[in-house]
């Protein structure tokens, strides 16, 4: 069975799918524009890729194309719908990186309540400016954590916050047991969560239902001293709108890993008017990138492989409604 990586991947995993007895070519710093041409070379039976993307043209190229592989959560970087109609599936590797972005999130949360890059800058300016720093931290104990979003890592980011005394307010269109069952949090309407918290966080699936969920009417609930931080995927939020909020005042800050004009995974430069704000804190989509979860990662994109050169069958199959005929 012949696989291409046109992204990277750990070495864990390619020597894993070798022993499997896979033909690999790994090929990790292949661009969209790139990918369809290898594809037609190479004429693989599994296209692995995590960052990026995949339109139906570049699927089409695949001449012997039964499976795609995205190496993590999210697929909305693939076609899925073009895969299907010419009977390829598509799989991702759910929850293997959800401690990652929960550790990001609360990362971004201590961050932006002590203001950790700004005084980080001045400190490389030379500059020392204890008295005007020392009191701006509002402390994260006790104050309300809203969540829009609780599957796996928006549960991982309240079980860190409650361990911060924090209160949790979530929405969601399926009830959380274990949230529901917590003395400090409480299930409430999207409207009251943006109203009653002093930061909220994203982790909903970015599709047509929640493209611009935030936008100028959503933010303009929210207090004045909170925070939204994304760590879902950019189309979440309206940019334009969130850049206006946090110029005028609406909110107090923000912290994003995904951009709604985010560059592609190949581009070298991001030029966006939101990252020079001061009360804007932000990293390189980077949420799921620690070593712990791309090993994991890895471990979960072998298992696929494996599973479906021994049965035919696709485990994490995210288009099994719109396969046109069977991926074997």
């Amino acid at each position: 069975m012949k696989i291409l990586i046109a992204d990277k991947f750990e070495q864990a995993g390619i020597d894993a799918l070798n022993e499997a007895g896979c033909t690999i070519t790994f090929q990790p710093d292949l661009t969209t524009d790139q990918l369809g041409d290898t594809i037609k070379e190479i004429n693989p039976d599994i296209l692995i890729v995590r960052s990026t993307k995949v339109p139906g043209e570049v699927s089409a190229a695949g001449e012997n194309l039964k499976l795609i592989i995205r190496a993590g959560a999210g697929y909305d970087t693939i076609d899925t719908a073009a895969a299907g109609q010419r009977g390829i599936a598509v799989a991702n590797c759910p929850g293997m990186n959800s401690a990652a972005v929960a550790e990001l999130t609360l990362g971004f949360m201590v961050a932006l309540d002590r203001r950790i890059p700004q005084q980080t800058q001045e400190l490389r300016e030379g500059k020392w400016a204890k008295k005007s720093w020392a009191k701006l931290g509002r402390g994260l104990k006790g104050r309300t954590l809203g969540l829009i979003g609780v599957g796996q890592i928006g549960k991982l980011v309240a079980r860190r916050a409650i361990a911060f005394d924090m209160k949790i307010l979530y929405h969601d269109v399926v009830p959380c047991e274990e949230l529901d069952q917590h003395p400090d949090a409480e299930r409430v309407d999207m409207n009251e969560v943006l109203k009653r918290s002093d930061m909220i966080s994203l982790h909903v699936p970015s599709n047509e239902a929640t493209k611009h969920l935030i936008n100028e009417s959503t933010l303009k609930l929210m207090q004045s001293h909170a925070y939204l931080l994304n760590t879902t995927r950019g189309a979440v939020v309206d940019q334009d709108a969130l850049l206006a909020a946090l110029k005028d005042g609406t909110i107090a800050g923000a912290a994003l890993d995904v951009y709604g004009d985010e560059p592609r995974a190949e581009d070298k430069t991001f030029e966006s008017e939101i990252l020079s704000l001061p009360n804007f804190v932000g990293t390189h989509h980077v949420g799921a990138s620690t070593v712990q979860a791309q090993l994991a990662v890895g471990d979960e994109a072998v298992r696929v492989v494996k599973h479906f050169k021994d049965t035919g069958d696709v485990v994490n199959c995210v288009n099994s409604d719109s396969l046109a005929t069977p991926a074997t």
